[in-house]
Parts: C-alpha cells; sequence; structure tokens
C-alpha cells in the first residue's frame, strides 16, 4: 500500500506543478474547455417456438455504454481527460446469466507544448472490470477475475507527437506500473496470477517504458472509428515475449439521430495472463445519446 500512495503521490507532485502555470481560468472559465458524454443503452431478443425446425436458442442480451471526456487548452498547456464504461449480460435459455462485455478505462493526461507537433506529458492510466469473471468449462463456472482482480494503474512521463486532432502518439520511457489482485483465491485457478506473486496482491514495476497510441476518426458524418494501442516493457524482464499489447477498436455507424451500430474489439497479449493472444468482440444495436459543449 506504501508502494501504491508514492506513485500516486509522484503523479499529484507533477499535476501541483503544472497547475503554477495553468490559472484560474481553469476552473472558473470554461472558454478553454472541450467536453462531452455519450451514454447507449442496447437490448436483443430472440425466442423461438418448441417446434421450430430451423433451431435456436432464447436469449436476452443487454448493453450498457457510457463514455465521456473533458480536455483543457491554454496556451502551452493541456489536460486531456477520458472515461469509458462498458458492460453486457446475456441469458441463455438453460443456461445462467453471463457476461457479455466488461470494461473500465480512464486516462488523464497533463501535457506542456513544445513545438506545433510535439509536447512533454506526464500522464495516469487505468483498467478493470465491474463483475466477476468465469471461465465456463463442463463443470462448476472457475472464478478467473473481478473487481480490481486484476487492475493495472500506470503512470507515464515523456514525449507526444500530435500532428493533428485525430492522432497522437505518446513515447514514455518512464512508465511505472501497478498491477493489482484484490482476491487471493483468483491465483487457485489463474496460475499466472496476472504477474502478481502468490499471496500478495499488488505487484509494482517501477523500470518500465510505455508507447500510447490513439487515432479516432470521423470517417463520414454518420461513420466513425476510434483506436487505442499501449505497449508495456519492463526493462528488468525485456525480451519479445515479455512486452505486452493491447488494442482497443470501437466502429461506430449512426442509423438515425439516436439508433446507432456499435462494435467494439479487445485484443491483448500479455504473458501474465495468458501465453496467447486474447480477443474479445461485441456487436450492439441500440439507443446513444451523446452531449457536447464543442465548438
Amino acid at each position: 500500500m506504501k508502494k501504491v500512495l508514492l506513485v500516486c503521490f509522484c503523479f499529484v507532485l507533477i499535476y501541483q506543478a503544472s497547475a503554477q502555470d495553468l490559472d484560474s481560468d481553469i476552473v472558473q472559465d470554461t472558454t478553454y474547455w472541450d467536453s462531452g458524454l455519450s451514454f447507449g443503452l442496447n437490448f436483443n431478443q430472440a425466442s423461438f417456438s418448441g417446434n421450430w425446425k430451423a433451431g435456436g436458442v432464447n436469449s436476452v442480451a443487454f448493453g450498457s455504454l457510457l463514455t465521456g471526456n473533458a480536455n483543457y487548452a491554454k496556451d502551452k498547456w493541456t489536460w486531456d481527460n477520458q472515461l469509458e464504461m462498458i458492460f453486457g449480460v446475456v441469458k441463455n435459455e438453460g443456461q445462467e446469466l453471463r457476461k457479455s462485455n466488461d470494461r473500465i478505462f480512464f486516462d488523464s493526461k497533463v501535457g506542456y507544448k513544445i513545438s506545433d507537433k510535439w509536447n512533454y506529458f506526464g500522464s495516469l492510466n487505468f483498467i478493470t472490470q465491474f463483475a466477476d469473471g468465469f471461465d465456463y468449462g463442463p463443470d462448476e463456472p472457475t472464478l478467473i477475475s473481478s473487481f480490481f482482480a486484476p487492475a493495472f494503474l500506470m503512470t507515464g512521463f515523456g514525449a507526444e507527437y500530435k500532428p493533428n486532432d485525430e492522432f497522437a502518439l505518446r513515447i514514455a520511457p518512464i512508465s511505472p506500473r501497478l498491477t493489482f489482485v484484490n482476491n487471493l483465491t483468483i491465483a487457485d485457478n489463474v496460475p499466472e496470477n496476472y504477474g502478481v506473486p502468490i499471496g500478495s496482491k499488488i505487484r509494482t514495476e517501477w523500470l518500465a517504458a510505455q508507447v500510447f497510441m490513439t487515432y479516432n476518426k470521423a470517417i463520414t458524418e454518420n461513420f466513425a472509428i476510434n483506436t487505442r494501442y499501449q505497449l508495456f516493457a519492463n526493462y528488468e524482464t525485456l525480451a519479445f515475449n515479455t512486452i505486452d499489447h493491447r488494442l482497443d477498436i470501437t466502429v461506430i455507424a449512426k442509423i438515425t439521430e439516436f439508433v446507432d451500430v456499435t462494435l467494439t474489439s479487445i485484443n491483448v497479449y500479455d504473458i501474465d495472463m495468458d501465453p496467447g493472444i486474447q480477443y474479445s468482440q461485441a456487436l450492439a444495436l441500440g439507443i446513444l445519446y451523446k452531449v457536447s459543449n464543442k465548438k
């Protein structure tokens, strides 16, 4: 716990140093803020009569999506914040309720412009999930994850290349990471325990580097793609197969003002979780409501 507090304290110092140059307008004047909030719900249902010859399983599925951003820019200073929360469940006939999607992501970055395309930055991002995750084998479901098991808290200090509003690349040669597994029983079912030593709830990787890339593009007025890629490398265990990769892709196609089709995909390689590549994909049709103060 002391290590967690130390990392958080170091990050707070960075923000406080930045705040000395960010005047009171950051709180009192919203002129320099661009913010937005999106909330989506989707519902899917299928039912079949007992004599339906084409076959099928009665099912009900529900999903929710909440994303928000609040970005400040004045003179050479920027402060970008992003929150993303996704959760979905599905109920097939003859089975208990199961998750179909689950993600919590938060990212905050303070930047200082040194040229038209380059910034110094300090950042913090956090990833975990809402609910328990299970491996559904032939016997009883096996608990393999839960809230804060795992959770990843990562800081980064370095330089950012941002040639336009669509693309950004952060290179952080200094990027400590904390990995949490607050449920000690997870190790009984996941021998790797997400890299956390057995019997402990936290692993600290002080000597590490991070690459963080985003590309958000509105292809047309009704079609957009948002991508996020993260690379994490621990200097102490550096090898080709120990470098972590994560790619998140969200594609949104607007049908009407409030109805959208959303495709989400997560692709992960982390040897501390599994020696193979993990991926998940979800396609949803539902209501998406957006509010924004963007000019």
